[in-house]
Formats: C-alpha cells, structure tokens, sequence
C-alpha cells in the first residue's frame, strides 16, 4: 500500500498512541519500508509547555525523540503487517541524540526518518527534527513493534 499523505486519523489505526503521548499530526513524502516525514505543528497549549518551562516554554528533547519514533512506527506499520490494533510499539535503543535548537510554541516540527536496518519486527532508523529547514534534533534509535498475543 502507497500513498503520499496519512492523516492523523489512519496515523492512529497504525499506532497505539492518543492524546496527549500522540506527537503526529501527519505523515507525507513516504516510501513504504525505507523512510517518511513526520509532520507535529507545535501549539501554544501543549501540555507540556505549562512546566517546560514557565515563561520560555520550549519542547522536551525526549519528546521530539518520541515524535521521531512515532514517525518511524506509523511507518512501519503503514508498510509492513506488523502494525495497527493489537499492536504496541516499543524502544529498545537511542544513540547519538543531539539537540540543536529549541522548538517552540508555534514551531511545524518535521521529522525526516530513514531505515537504516530491520531484521523481522526490529527496525533501526536515522532520524532528524527540523523547524523551517533547520536540523533542531536528531538521534539513531531501535524499536521492536509486537503484537499482542490472540486468546
């Protein structure tokens, strides 16, 4: 199955996550099983920003990593049958994150995700955060989606 764009309704027929952990907007430029973009559009009553931090509310670094992950997963479920209900998504390893800038309220937050290796229900990607062309994070990180047992 190809398409170009998924809404965050088919965005979360792939993923478990919901409001307030569901750090996807939408998804485009996909290449089913390789890589995709991630699209966040940060807004002012995330509710993260009321403790990160009074009066400079900025965006959790673990949760631009998440949102890149989130990318990855929707992906991969999106390509593969590995996902949708009765799956979880879980990460195994995070390397290399580095953290560039500050995303903001406001901010469209794109996350550029690449396989870089996937052996059965482990994938491996290369990730990369950016707010109007600019790198703002990126890290190398491994998650394992698994479905849940049929009784």
């Amino acid at each position: 199955m190809s398409q170009d764009v998924l809404t965050v309704k088919e965005i979360m027929e792939l993923i478990p996550h919901r409001y307030p952990m569901l750090l996807l907007d939408r998804m485009e430029d996909i290449v089913p099983g390789e890589s995709c973009t991630g699209i966040k559009n940060v807004t002012f009553n995330e509710p993260f920003f009321q403790g990160h931090f009074p009066g400079e509310p900025i965006m959790p670094g673990v949760l631009i990593v998440e949102a890149m992950a989130q990318t990855a997963g929707a992906l991969v479920c999106h390509s593969t049958d590995l996902g949708g209900k009765g799956s979880r998504v879980y990460f195994m390893n995070i390397e290399e994150a580095k953290f560039r800038r500050p995303v903001v309220q406001g901010d469209v937050l794109e996350m550029k995700v690449k396989k870089a290796q996937s052996r059965g229900s482990v994938w491996k990607f290369i990730g990369k955060a950016l707010v109007k062309g600019k790198v703002h994070a990126e890290a190398k990180f491994t998650a394992m989606i698994v479905k849940d047992k049929e009784d």
